[in-house]
């Protein structure tokens, strides 16, 4: 159950696959790992769309994400939307101790609707 107290946030567009939002390029002869276009847009978008809380918010968290894809296709995969809020709505991901995470279908706009808040 969602707590009167929770923030919400939606996120217009379809977050990259973490899994899959990673590719190879060569600086000169070194190799380096970046974001896929895909998941820079995206985090371009949610920058873009979410405001920075006055407070971050401290301690252990929860969440409620339902992302809505414009397709079937997609692997069902938060871990974007939770590096996206960091430094946004928290200091850091890993005080998110427990997730409800849902897969929805909206061809016509994917986006994801997203409830946090403090645990304890």
């Amino acid at each position: 159950m969602i707590p009167d107290s929770a923030t919400c946030i939606e996120v217009i567009g379809e977050p990259a696959s973490k899994a899959n939002s990673r590719r190879i390029v060569m600086f000169g002869k070194r190799p380096a790992i970046i974001k896929s276009q895909k998941a820079r847009d995206y985090v371009k978008a949610f920058e873009k769309q979410v405001s920075k809380l006055p407070n971050l918010l401290e301690g252990d968290l929860a969440v409620h994400i339902t992302i809505y894809y414009g397709s079937l296709r997609p692997d069902l995969d938060e871990s974007v939307i939770l590096d996206c809020m960091q430094g946004l709505i928290y200091k850091n991901d890993r005080q998110v101790k427990e997730k409800h995470i849902f897969h929805g279908l909206d061809r016509e706009n994917p986006r994801s609707l997203i409830y946090i808040w403090q645990t304890g």
